[in-house]
């Protein structure tokens, strides 16, 4: 992992100069035509593009309830108690963050307010491959059937060998309906329809750069949860920290993606000595070796000035996850203005976000986290404002409302309100 050091602009400036990079234009193209072959040729054209770029023949897309059933019944009874832990998890969670409208009638002869009512449909991307979570299933189906949501659909890559897993966790989320097409072709087939697969009015979940681009460009057709980017951690750590543990942290993170986002911020050289001595003995151990290792070649270790500045730096990351390895981590809380999950002292490891306590592990990435939040049940509603005036309430305040459209040049909106009061 690299090192920096320095007063904070120094540092945040050196970190903006080393940003991943890369021109995605040929992509774009690819997607846009994509697009608009399942547009204009339906299932025909999903049966087409999963030929050229899966190597499958498809004869259907739909998962039956009885594949799925048998898919649930061939997973080991241990992983399903453990998907049914973070199920109930993610769920009690989920509840918690449901609203209700309002209804306003303060004001004599006039009624006001806002309904919160659910999306009527999602599309749910699933990727294939190393990349099949059964958590993602859970993580994205969960807040909407939380929500409300009546229909969910879910898309993954066709595969010969498909996770099982995958389709438990559909089952035990609510899933409605499971479909196999993957790519960016899916995402066009939820957002526009086919013969077969229904359009959506929201799509959720990650994919790969084909599938985030596709996304993009339907956006606008159909809502979209966000554009992430690779996996993050940032982790705050002072001189007491267990350089054992903020190694395990960082490869937890690394072992995702060769461009994941490695950080260590401390004001204490020798931990950083420490930790990357940890990494070092860890890291041998590790399935995932050789992207762990790529990983941390991208890595930081940042040895800041004073805490203060480790604050400073940290908000100016936004990081996806971020972890304070510090004594008394929440009296730090309130100095946290930018992450997307906030992990609090030494027990409290990010897989646990990932998997089992309950908040949601899609998290904005690549600074968003400074304007945006984890997925939750507010992605799954919209909210409607209402009002209902009296006659005497609109004659009290109709004068104000003609100023107004006069002043605008909108002489019709003053016609409007003109008219009701030469009513006999």
């Amino acid at each position: 992992m690299k090192r920096l050091t320095g007063n904070v602009a120094t540092i945040t400036r050196e970190l903006r100069e080393r940003e991943w990079e890369q021109d995605f234009s040929d992509i774009s193209r690819t997607v846009l035509d994509i697009i608009a072959d399942v547009r204009k040729n339906g299932d025909a054209a999903l049966v087409r593009l999963t030929k050229a770029f899966d190597g499958v023949d498809l004869t259907a897309f739909k998962v039956s309830d009885a594949e799925i059933d048998a898919a649930y019944k061939s997973v080991p009874s241990e992983l399903i108690s453990a998907l049914e832990t973070a199920r109930k998890n993610i769920y009690d969670y989920h509840e918690k963050q449901k609203r209700s409208g309002f209804l306003d009638s303060e004001k004599e002869g006039v009624i006001r307010g806002m309904r919160v009512t659910p999306l009527e449909s999602v599309g749910i991307y699933v990727p294939g491959g190393t990349a099949s979570y059964p958590s993602s299933v859970l993580m994205n189906a969960i807040p909407a059937k939380v929500a409300g949501v009546q229909k969910v659909v879910m898309v993954t890559p066709p595969d010969a060998h498909l996770n099982p897993a995958i389709l438990a966790a559909a089952k035990m989320a609510g899933v409605d309906e499971v479909f196999t097409i993957g790519g960016a072709q899916a995402i066009a087939a939820l957002a526009y329809g086919t013969e077969t697969i229904p359009s959506v009015s929201k799509i959720v979940g990650p994919g790969n750069i084909y599938v985030a681009t596709a996304k993009r460009e339907v956006f606008g057709q159909v809502g979209i949860d966000m554009l992430a980017g690779p996996s993050e951690i940032l982790i705050l750590a002072d001189e007491l920290a267990n350089p054992a543990y903020l190694a395990a942290d960082l490869l937890s993170q690394a072992e995702h993606d060769e461009r994941a986002r490695i950080t260590l911020v401390t004001t204490s050289k020798s931990l950083i000595d420490a930790t990357e001595r940890a990494l070092a003995e860890q890291i041998s151990t590790l399935e995932r070796k050789a992207i762990c290792e790529v990983a941390l070649q991208n890595g930081h270790f940042i040895l800041a000035e004073s805490v203060s500045d480790m604050f400073q730096i940290t908000n100016e990351i936004a990081p996806e996850h971020l972890e304070i390895q510090m004594d008394n981590p929440l009296l730090y809380l309130p100095q946290i203005k930018n992450a997307g999950s906030i992990f609090l002292g030494k027990f409290s490891s990010e897989p646990l976000g990932d998997y089992i306590a309950g908040p949601n592990h899609v998290i904005p990435t690549a600074g968003t986290a400074k304007f945006s939040s984890p997925l939750g049940v507010d992605d799954f509603t919209k909210r409607s404002s209402f009002i209902l005036y009296s006659k005497e309430a609109l004659q009290n305040e109709a004068t104000d409302v003609i100023t107004l459209a006069h002043s605008e040049g909108l002489t019709a909106h003053a016609r409007a309100i003109q008219i009701r009061l030469e009513e006999e």
